[in-house]
């Protein structure tokens, strides 16, 4: 059985492309529902399905909260958190696919 928790990700077009930041709780389904553009909206629109950062918690409204956080601060602190723990911007995709397993 694969545990699932509340996550908040960063998805990016490309190193240093636009940005997306969401909460869920499954980060491994709603990413991919990102990736094969499934849902109309912004990922879609501007082709953001990279997944350059999450970060995970044991409670929803905790995720929630770190949300609103990130989206409040200016890009140039969020390319830094992006950089401090993915430096070369890989897709992280495949990291969290394999808890699908």
């Amino acid at each position: 059985m694969r545990v699932v928790k509340p996550a908040v990700y960063i998805l990016a077009s490309k190193r240093n492309g636009t940005l997306y930041i969401g909460v869920t709780g499954d980060l491994a389904a709603r990413v991919s529902i990102h990736q094969q553009d499934l849902e109309d909206g912004f990922t879609k629109r501007y082709g953001v399905h990279m997944l350059v950062h999450y970060e995970q918690f044991d409670t929803m409204p905790d995720a929630i909260a770190r949300e609103k956080q990130l989206k409040k601060f200016r890009r140039a602190d969020k390319l830094a958190l992006i950089e401090s723990g993915n430096p070369q911007w890989h897709d992280l995709t495949s990291e969290v696919q394999a808890w699908r397993s």
